[in-house]
């Protein structure tokens, strides 16, 4: 037997728990953000980092700790929404039962060696004994290091873990602050004054206190995203770049090919639906918080996508198919995973070299998936179906993003032309498809705000 081995057969009937909080090297990826009321500092950890500083693996259990740190600079007591950070997140107790050492598991991991192993069950007292007592350690970190809820006093300071959903990637963090009234006195006052002196409407709840955003996205090790391939400055230099107008930008859009192609350029694909205007960090907060980012092509990702079709289970960040515009395939690929990988929305962009008030400019497309079908025109013979109404996939990321307080403007203009269901045009594939022919245009915002629409065309 080998030493590991060994080690884990030792482990089989005795419970270590061994947490290292001075581990700490997700704080080098930390990121700040400050205003006048709070100064908020985020660190999300990869799965070794996370199973080093816990003493176990949170993340095959589908755990995420997200480190925060609030510095209150305001004259009025702050409260963190835990909702706004993930709505799904667990309490420290909750992650840390999730990750109990159970003895059922550890003798499954073993399979049939554990037959083996029946004259040692008499040992079995000792390890549910030392299970007990390593569960009781693991309730009293997870505690101890989670962010404890309630004000934060002018001045002070709070820091710990909130616990939340797995995520690869990118990870979009958004921290909501509440400004309390400082004392009951205080809150009446402001009750008071804010009684509309017409109707004496009681006022809101919003009455007591104002509120601090801050949003933060934050690149987590696990996966291998397209974009990563890209070097957005030297695939548009600087030298290249055209500053528009709304005007201009307007005549420019609806020049832009009206479909994508194939590698050889010589058959049009599906319509270049889309238009997004944005940095490349706005644009990535904006979407990943939302959407899942797609992995690179390689032997491993192709098996899990073949898996995922199989089993009709979901693979998050699934690599998609190239397509080509401007003479080469996508620079970012974005998808929104349904119940499994066979039902998902594709959303594609390419960086153009125009640009909107400093705001790089990107054209895309995307459709939705909704079944699978064979094919002569693939290699693997078979194809996603997608919903011929392209439309509304593209009218989706409208919706999507404003129901997320991302865009600053919205509007549409030409593009491919219209078609309708009697007379389809048809993608790569030979999916038919119909549409009014216009291209969503949507200016991002780095910060939440009110969207306006415009008519662009």
């Amino acid at each position: 037997m080998t030493d590991s081995y060994l080690a884990r057969l030792g482990r089989l009937f005795i419970t270590p728990y061994s947490p290292q909080p001075e581990a700490r090297s997700f704080l080098d990826r930390a990121q700040t953000q400050q205003n006048e009321m709070a100064e908020v500092t985020v660190a999300v950890l990869d799965a070794a980092e996370s199973e080093k500083y816990f003493g176990i693996a949170v993340a095959k259990r589908g755990v995420q700790p997200v480190y925060l740190r609030v510095q209150n600079r305001s004259r009025s007591s702050l409260r963190l929404q835990l909702v706004n950070i993930d709505p799904n997140y667990y309490t420290p107790l909750e992650a840390a039962g999730v990750n109990h050492f159970s003895i059922l598991k550890r003798l499954s991991a073993f399979g049939f060696v554990a037959y083996l192993l029946y004259p040692l069950l008499a040992l079995l007292p000792l390890k549910l004994i030392t299970a007990y007592f390593a569960n009781r350690r693991m309730d009293e970190f997870f505690r101890a290091q989670g962010f404890r809820l309630g004000p934060i006093p002018p001045g002070a300071s709070n820091a710990g873990f909130v616990f939340t959903p797995l995520d690869s990637g990118t990870k979009v963090v958004h921290v909501c602050l509440h400004a309390l009234a400082s004392t009951l006195e205080n809150g009446a006052t402001e009750l008071a004054a804010s009684e509309d002196a017409a109707t004496k409407a009681p006022p809101t709840e919003h009455a007591l206190h104002a509120s601090v955003d801050f949003t933060f996205a934050i690149p987590v090790p696990g996966i291998a995203a397209d974009y990563l391939r890209r070097d957005f400055a030297t695939l548009v230099p600087a030298s290249s770049l055209v500053d528009c107008n709304v005007a201009t930008l307007v005549t420019r859009l609806t020049e832009m090919p009206p479909a994508t192609n194939n590698a050889r350029d010589t058959r049009l694909g599906d319509p270049v639906n889309l238009v997004v205007i944005a940095d490349f960090d706005s644009l990535l907060s904006a979407f990943a918080a939302r959407w899942d980012e797609s992995e690179t092509i390689t032997l491993m990702t192709c098996w899990k996508t073949f898996r995922a079709f199989l089993l009709g289970s979901n693979y998050r960040y699934s690599p998609v198919s190239s397509l080509h515009l401007f003479g080469r395939n996508q620079d970012i690929a974005l998808q929104r995973t349904r119940r499994s990988i066979n039902e998902r929305l594709h959303l594609r962009l390419w960086l153009t070299p125009l640009t909107l008030r400093g705001k790089s400019v990107w054209v895309g497309q995307v459709s939705r998936d909704i079944g699978v079908r064979f094919t002569w025109r693939t290699w693997n013979l078979t194809t996603h179906r997608i919903d011929p109404d392209v439309d509304e996939a593209r009218d989706y990321v409208i919706e999507d993003l404003l129901q997320a307080e991302r865009v600053e403007a919205a509007g549409y203009v030409d593009g491919v032309g219209p078609c309708t269901a009697k007379a389809p045009r048809h993608n790569l594939t030979g999916d038919p498809y119909f549409t009014d022919g216009k291209r969503a245009v949507l200016v991002l915002s780095p910060t939440r705000k009110e969207p306006r629409y415009v008519a662009w065309s």
